[in-house]
């Protein structure tokens, strides 16, 4: 990675983002869908000197509008 330089500081520009009312076209609608799953398993029955492995699972999604 290279270092940051007072030149390359001096090269970059701001810019103001218009109000939140703005980017909502004033609809006033925020919400968010969030679907979460979590799955496992693992057997190990009636055995001596054995191991079991276990497989886990996760999963979210997530929609905003």
């Amino acid at each position: 990675m290279e270092k940051l330089t007072v030149m390359d500081l001096e090269g970059q520009s701001v810019e103001l983002l218009p109000s939140r009312e703005t980017l909502l076209l004033n609809f006033h609608i925020n919400w968010a869908s969030v679907m979460a799953s979590n799955a496992s398993y693992a057997v190990n029955a009636a055995t001596l000197l054995s191991s079991a492995s276990s497989g886990a699972w996760q999963h979210i999604s997530v929609s905003q509008r």
